[in-house]
């Protein structure tokens, strides 16, 4: 179980290093997309429940939009400290590091989240949760699991073709801090991961 989870959580790294690299943003997205379905398809640590994974076909994502991909400055906000209780990690502690803006989409707060030696947080619920995407959001970075598209001069690169469904999604074992006030947009980013016909994983 420790070993199979280190190993998901390199190879979740390296996905993200290699989108970065790649010289073409929609073919980066490709491979991540790719490489999460090889992972929920075939890894011990896939966050699908057995029945799940049984019939699993690939995740859902929307076409790639270029317009949806945001080199944007994190500008000051006033700090603000969240503690957030979780089933399995305790309370996680969030502090607000920023916010940034998405274009006419709007503004969403960027948060430091303290576990695990801390790491950039960027969650997201748009106008499509509850309908095509799960309806307690999704999530743009999460630098300590290795979802980081890269940063440079006090900016972050934040593309919502990345958008993902959090682990609580596939299986109600799992436990997820979710998108706050500060990062709830009211228009519908389609764009990223989307929910099944159905709308549900179980």
């Amino acid at each position: 179980m420790t070993l199979s989870l280190l190993d998901w959580r390199r190879r979740v790294h390296t996905l993200y290093a290699t989108a970065r690299a790649a010289d073409d943003p929609e073919a980066g997205w490709a491979g991540w997309r790719s490489g999460r379905d090889e992972l929920f398809a075939r890894h011990p640590d896939s966050p699908l429940s057995a029945a799940g994974r049984a019939s699993f076909t690939g995740l859902p994502v929307a076409p790639y939009d270029p317009d949806l991909r945001f080199r944007t400055r994190v500008e000051d906000a006033e700090p603000q400290r969240l503690e957030l209780p979780t089933a399995d990690d305790g309370v996680v502690p969030m502090d607000r590091i920023g916010t940034v803006a998405l274009g006419d989409l709007g503004r969403l707060d960027v948060w430091w989240l303290g576990g695990y030696g801390g790491g950039v947080f960027l969650p997201l619920r748009d106008g499509s949760a509850g309908r095509t995407t799960y309806g307690g959001g999704r999530y743009l970075l999460d630098t300590i699991k290795g979802a980081d598209l890269g940063s440079d001069d006090g900016h972050l690169v934040v593309d919502l073709n990345f958008a993902y469904h959090p682990s609580c999604t596939y299986d109600p074992r799992w436990s997820c801090p979710l998108p706050q006030a500060g990062n709830r947009l009211d228009a519908v980013v389609a764009a990223g991961e989307q929910l099944p016909a159905g709308g549900s994983w179980y």
